[in-house]
């Protein structure tokens, strides 16, 4: 059988962050306040992940949608920079490509999105024979793909007839209703990748120990981010916490996605998820020290200097896990 050209294959979103540092997180209205730096970014989930994961070596096919305008074309540019596939993007005229602006305060931050043409993309737009070419097919924000969510059982199940492995990141609910987009794509999935706050929200229960609990019956994989605390990997009833690497962060901006962009390239050349994991840790970890999702990938120099310093470490204290 010939080899598939892409690794992995991506449908979401696409937009540029607009970072303001140094804002109060109480901000009084009618007032100029002034932040101390601001930086202009490849943003949302989608994008980061596929800009880090080609970055690190994996054939990537991304489909996306934006306005006719200046911001979605800078956001292409970025994107394609790291060698991503974007053959089949589809521009549509009649609205303005999305836009987040992001306050960091800390270890916390204000995330201000307009939708624009992100939630417009629909099941229908997609090329299945190009999303098929992949070996694995991963989404992210599944709450702001408004288009896309009533025919995505579909669209798996099409996928996964086709021989591919699916992965799925929920990112935040704005809604804060969790079940409804969800519930049709817990049993058409093959990972699950949520951060530790979204997995509560998810399973609707208080402690890690209940959710993993309700999910696990449901999904093979489940690869939860414990921030500093590093991340936990269950498997059917076998779990592994596996130990972070930590770092003095800059901006914890994509971190979660840059955490992704790790775990999927290790999986994705055969190793095992707790091995993955560590190697999305560091990728996670790498990912603090710029500004943004994506700057420190940009900087490909920076990249081989410390994955080749951290990563092997990093497999190493997997390894030792029980």
């Amino acid at each position: 059988m010939p080899e598939r050209p892409f690794d992995i294959a991506i449908a979401g979103e696409i937009n540029l962050d607009l970072i303001l540092y140094g804002l109060p997180e109480q901000m009084p209205l009618d007032r100029e306040l002034l932040g101390s730096g601001f930086e202009m970014t490849l943003g949302s989930s989608s994008a980061i992940l596929a800009h880090n994961l080609s970055i690190l070596g994996t054939r990537v096919g991304f489909v996306t949608c934006t306005g006719n305008d200046d911001s979605g074309r800078i956001a292409l540019d970025r994107l394609a920079e790291s060698g991503v596939d974007l053959s089949k993007i589809i521009h549509r005229a009649d609205v303005a490509t999305g836009v987040t602006i992001l306050l960091p305060h800390g270890k916390t931050r204000h995330i201000l999105t307009h939708l624009g043409a992100m939630a417009t993309m629909r099941v229908e737009d997609l090329d299945l024979d190009y999303l098929s070419s992949a070996r694995h097919f991963h989404l992210s924000s599944l709450y702001l793909q408004k288009a896309m969510q009533p025919d995505l059982p579909y669209l798996f199940r099409q996928l996964k007839k086709a021989g591919l492995t699916i992965s799925l990141d929920t990112n935040d609910d704005p809604d804060d209703e969790w079940s409804t987009a969800l519930e049709p794509l817990l049993g058409l999935i093959d990972i699950l990748l949520p951060n530790q706050d979204e997995l509560l929200r998810i399973a609707a229960k208080p402690t890690l120990e209940e959710a993993l609990h309700v999910l696990a019956p449901r999904v093979p994989l489940i690869v939860v981010k414990c921030g500093s605390a590093g991340s936990l990997v269950q498997q059917g009833s076998h779990r592994e916490q596996i130990a972070p690497l930590l770092v003095e962060p800059i901006d914890t901006i994509g971190a979660g996605d840059s955490f992704n962009a790790g775990f999927l390239n290790a999986w994705l050349r055969g190793e095992s998820a707790a091995s993955a994991a560590a190697y999305g840790n560091v990728t996670g970890a790498l990912s603090l020290l710029r500004p943004g999702g994506t700057e420190a990938f940009r900087d490909r120099a920076f990249v081989q200097e410390f994955m080749t310093q951290r990563a092997g470490q990093q497999r190493s204290t997997a390894a030792g896990v029980a």
